[in-house]
């Protein structure tokens, strides 16, 4: 569901338990570990990644767990920036989950060659899934959780902390299910609920696109580009058109030697609105692309037409079509996208994938009551896992606090002040935050012309100083 771009994974020899080795996006050594889990082909070795704390103080640890389903926890190391502060008294542990990263990455070869025709993609997950079906089947949830135990175990970790983004929000939910003994507390951004179908996107995505639009209004700048919203429908209603004058390469403005498709426009749309940066460009490329010149449009879209580099697809594929595509129905799937500009674009990629990938369900049990503080943070414009899922959802958690940025994308994490309010939380879990900073983040100054942002205005108003 969301990426912070590859790492590079660098080993050095050390005669004792780990070794010494180094992340790209962090510039301090780590302690590795390789250790060994399962057996025969569902069998592997987990490549587990350890900041040890500044000062050894006997604080939990905190655990790291990624998205996707299908990231590496190995390409979060950017976040132990974010976390400085809590890594002062507390190891940082990324654990790459069996088929992801450097536990034998299982991408079925579909990273930025991914075919644009579902058919095709369908074949290549088809002859994937052939060659490691007992692997492919292997995999789940519930065996991450076990893994992520063993390797709490091996560490000789007593509780543990849990930060979870995305799908690792349902990870650390299950573990918490599972293994309530064993953990502390749990942070939780871009919450995906165990009873939600986060694969039933449209609607999220649809109420973020209005959000930006109702932001737009508001903005000096932004509301002169008039209805961009409706230029945006009708570029996707008429996109098959397009496709005949080819889609202008990002990096070279030459025509695509591939059409774009609809679908992947649709979904690089959606993915936009992830990021609080790209969905401030949305306006400008959109009311530029409706009279003619599509380069704008070219330049957002192309930042998210390759993010399944960032995942193992054989891994994605076998965690949401056993735990997510096989409880969604039809009925839902057309409640979901009426009235979306997205539709079923996001949905169409899976379900035609799930048919190529014949893994067995894995249903989830009723989530039971649990007493561990939670700390949820949610963007108010998430297209994917909006704050109403925390909201209206998660009863059985009993001590939880609820943090809602303003105009806030997929992942607040890194943004203004939330990194001292989670250190705050992880020091005293059970004491009340204060909040007033949280309203002081905004959004990214709309994008005003081809060269950016309008020089001393954000929000239509001189600059206050707000935090981005």
């Amino acid at each position: 569901m969301f990426a912070f771009g590859l790492s590079a994974l660098a080993w050095a020899e050390a005669d004792s338990p780990f070794q010494t080795c180094y992340l790209d996006g962090w510039s301090n050594s780590l302690r590795c570990y390789l250790v060994a889990v399962g057996e025969g082909e569902s069998g592997s070795e987990l490549a587990v990644m350890v900041a040890p704390a500044v000062n050894e103080e006997g604080r939990e640890p905190l655990y790291l767990l990624a998205g996707g389903p299908g990231q590496a926890a190995s390409d979060l190391a950017p976040l132990l920036n974010v976390f400085r502060k809590v890594n002062r008294e507390r190891a940082i542990v990324m654990v790459d989950r069996r088929g992801a990263g450097r536990s034998g990455a299982f991408s079925c070869g579909l990273k930025r060659d991914m075919p644009a025709d579902l058919q095709q993609f369908s074949r290549r997950l088809a002859d994937c899934y052939l060659e490691r079906a007992e692997f492919a089947n292997s995999l789940g949830s519930r065996q991450t959780v076990e893994d992520l135990e063993r390797v709490r175990r091996y560490l000789g970790h007593g509780r543990i902390a849990l930060w979870g983004g995305s799908w690792g929000t349902r990870t650390a939910l299950l573990y918490q299910q599972w293994y309530p003994d064993s953990l502390s507390a749990l942070v939780l951004d871009a919450v995906a609920p165990i009873e939600t179908k986060v694969f039933l996107t449209a609607t999220a995505a649809e109420r973020a696109l209005r959000q930006l639009e109702k932001d737009c209004e508001r903005d000096r700048v932004c509301a002169g580009f008039g209805d961009w919203r409706g230029a945006l429908d009708r570029l996707l209603d008429n996109w098959g058109e397009l496709e005949a004058t080819h889609f202008p390469d990002p990096l070279t403005g030459a025509p695509l030697e591939t059409p774009l498709t609809r679908w992947m426009l649709a979904n690089a749309i959606r993915t936009a609105l992830y990021q609080p940066t790209a969905a401030a460009q949305l306006p400008y490329a959109l009311y530029q692309a409706e009279r003619g010149n599509l380069l704008p449009l070219s330049g957002v879209a192309g930042q998210f037409l390759d993010n399944a580099d960032s995942m193992s697809m054989g891994l994605t594929f076998s965690v949401a079509c056993a735990e997510e595509l096989s409880r969604i129905t039809t009925d839902e799937v057309a409640a979901d996208s009426a009235d979306s500009f997205l539709g079923t674009a996001f949905y169409d990629l899976f379900a035609t994938g799930c048919e190529a990938w014949p893994v067995d369900s894995k249903p989830y049990e009723k989530p039971q009551v649990r007493e561990q503080p939670v700390l949820l943070i949610s963007g108010e414009a998430d297209p994917i896992t909006p704050p109403y899922y925390a909201e209206r959802q998660l009863d059985y958690l009993v001590n939880k606090q609820h943090l809602v940025v303003a105009g806030g994308g997929h992942i607040n994490t890194p943004r203004g002040c939330i990194p001292d309010l989670i250190a705050q939380f992880l020091d005293a879990p059970f004491e009340p935050l204060a909040q007033d900073c949280v309203a002081e983040i905004r959004r990214p100054p709309f994008m005003a012309g081809a060269f950016g942002p309008a020089l001393g205005v954000i929000g239509g108003q001189e600059p206050r100083g707000g935090q981005l």
